[in-house]
């Protein structure tokens, strides 16, 4: 059975446990469904979720695009009645990871696997940045910083921030939390910064994929570890959810690093093997991809 199969039989199964849970328990019924008629939803959803991701489970391609459309409609339609309620957050949290889990499921069942490279298509493929001036580079890095920064540390933060508290999901953090935070946060800033000028000087690219350097960065931060962008963005994301008391946004960050590790990165390093070769395989077998070697950076003595 694949991955795929599996997980369309667990997920009916836990969904056959939660319906037995919400008849059973009220608490389970209003931290999930809030004051909706858990009857009228089962009528919908056990044929539809449960039954369907049951069916699914033995390789019928339709039933897993019944339930995964079920899902995601769910999750939506669930979200935007916890939103306007304040009621059924934790339903909105569980529907959202069984609607991204079917999804998964549904590209392993039709293709055997998942197609990242989606990702890095049309606009946001992988391109050499065109020779300009330093400073044009530097100035255009700043932007994409500043930009970054606000949708994915700023923005982002701050509407999930907001769902949590209407949700009524959140967690108190201890007081220290938020000090850690911030000085967790500024040396992340650091090393992005870092990082990205690194970027600049050596390899005379931006750190955006359309924009990629012309020459392999081996300078600076890149020493010690083969991504330290990456590291910066994640422990960034992770340092402003303990600001802001949000295990949402703490999830935000480990997930979108999940999903940047093994659907990007595996891309982005095919296409540096390809265009700096040797070089390249030389530093990806010296330098580890998330950890620092501290006492042995990498250096481009042979």
């Amino acid at each position: 059975m694949t991955v795929g199969r599996w997980y369309f039989a667990v997920q009916a199964c836990v969904g056959a446990a939660w319906w037995i849970a919400v008849l059973l328990s009220p608490f389970v019924r209003e931290t999930t469904l809030g004051r909706l008629d858990p009857v009228g939803v089962a009528l919908a959803d056990i044929p539809l979720f449960v039954v369907a991701s049951a069916v699914a489970a033995f390789g019928v391609r339709v039933a897993a695009v019944v339930a995964t459309v079920w899902t995601g409609l769910v999750a939506v339609a669930l979200a935007a009645y916890a939103t306007a309620t304040g009621e059924a957050g934790w339903g909105v949290l569980l529907m959202a990871a069984a609607a991204g889990g079917s999804v998964l499921a549904l590209c392993l069942i039709i293709w055997g696997h998942v197609p990242t490279r989606w990702l890095i298509s049309g606009p946001f493929a992988f391109r050499t940045a065109r020779s300009r001036p330093t400073g044009a580079i530097l100035a255009g890095t700043a932007a994409q910083v500043v930009v970054f920064w606000g949708v994915f540390l700023v923005a982002g933060p701050a509407i999930l921030v907001a769902l949590e508290h209407r949700w009524q999901v959140g967690f108190l953090f201890p007081d220290f939390a938020r000090l850690i935070g911030v000085v967790v946060l500024i040396l992340a800033s650091a090393l992005g910064i870092w990082s990205a000028a690194a970027m600049v000087v050596a390899g005379r690219g931006t750190p955006l994929p359309v924009a990629m350097p012309s020459r392999l960065v081996v300078i600076g931060p890149y020493r010690f570890v083969r991504n330290p962008m990456a590291v910066a963005g994640i422990v960034q994301g992770v340092a402003v959810g303990l600001v802001l008391s949000s295990w949402l946004v703490v999830a935000y960050a480990v997930i979108g690093s999940v999903i940047w590790n093994l659907a990007v990165r595996p891309h982005e390093e095919a296409d540096l093997e390809q265009r700096f070769g040797a070089d390249f395989r030389r530093y990806r077998d010296t330098v580890r991809c998330w950890v620092p070697r501290v006492r042995t950076p990498f250096t481009t003595a042979r």
